[in-house]
C-alpha cells in the first residue's frame, strides 16, 4: 500500500501547536518554529511527522504533527499515545540552540567511560571553564580531522561525538605530559556483570 503524501502544511503546524504549548517546554520557540526542530533545535530542513504515526491510524492534520529534522524524526516514538511524542520533546529541550547532539556525545562519554568528561579534564588539572574552552577549543580542529560520518549520515553520531571528546582528552594529555587514567572502563574484561543485566 503506497503512502499518501502530507498535505497538512508547516504554518498550519506552527499555528496549531504554538497557540496551544509553553514554548518554554522545548527547544525551539515559537518565532523559529518553522525552521528549528523540536526537538534538537537545530536549523534544518524540517519534515512533517506523525505523532500517532500513519501506519497506526494517524491522521494528516495539524493536531498529529509535529516538526523535525531527519535525523530526530528517525528516532521519534511510534506508539498509538499522543503524550508519548510530548514527553519525549520535553525530555530533550536544551537551553541553547545546536547543543544537543553535543550534550548527547558527553552523556555517551559517560556511558562507555563510567565518569564525565569534565572529570577527566578535572583529573588533567583543568577545571577553569575559560581555561578549559580555550584549551579545546585549539585541540579540536586538529582532532575533528581524524573522524568521518557514516555513509549516508550528514552528521556525526553519539558514539563518534564521545569518541572525539576523548581523543581531544587524550591529545591534551599529551601536550600536558600526562597520562589519561584508564580505570576500569571494561566490565567485560574485568569479568564483572554489566550494569544494564544486573537486578
Amino acid at each position: 500500500m503506497e503512502r499518501k503524501p502530507i498535505k497538512t502544511k508547516i504554518p498550519e503546524i506552527v499555528d496549531y501547536w504554538f497557540s496551544r504549548i509553553d514554548e518554554s517546554d522545548f527547544s525551539v520557540d515559537a518565532a523559529e518554529a518553522h525552521e528549528r526542530c523540536w526537538r534538537c533545535g537545530c536549523k534544518r530542513n524540517l519534515e512533517r511527522c506523525h505523532i500517532v504515526p500513519d501506519s497506526l491510524g494517524g491522521r494528516d492534520e495539524p493536531a498529529n504533527l509535529v516538526l523535525l529534522c531527519a535525523r530526530c524524526h528517525a528516532e521519534n516514538p511510534n506508539v498509538t499515545d499522543p503524550e508519548i511524542m510530548w514527553d519525549w520533546l520535553k525530555a530533550y529541550k536544551v537551553p541553547f540552540y545546536d547543543t544537543l547532539w553535543s550534550i548527547l556525545g558527553l552523556k555517551e562519554y559517560r556511558f562507555i567511560y563510567k565518569r564525565s568528561f569534565f572529570e577527566d579534564l578535572a583529573a588533567l588539572g583543568i577545571s577553569d571553564p575559560d581555561e578549559q574552552n580555550r584549551e579545546m577549543r585549539e585541540i579540536k580542529t586538529i582532532v575533528y580531522r581524524q573522524a568521518t560520518v557514516h555513509f549516508g549520515q550528514p552528521y556525526f553520531n553519539t558514539a563518534t561525538v564521545a569518541g572525539l571528546y576523548r581523543m581531544q582528552l587524550k591529545e591534551l594529555a599529551l601536550k600536558l605530559g600526562k597520562t589519561l587514567t584508564q580505570d576500569d572502563r571494561s566490565e567485560a574484561m574485568s569479568g564483572k556483570m554489566p550494569w544494564w543485566l544486573e537486578t
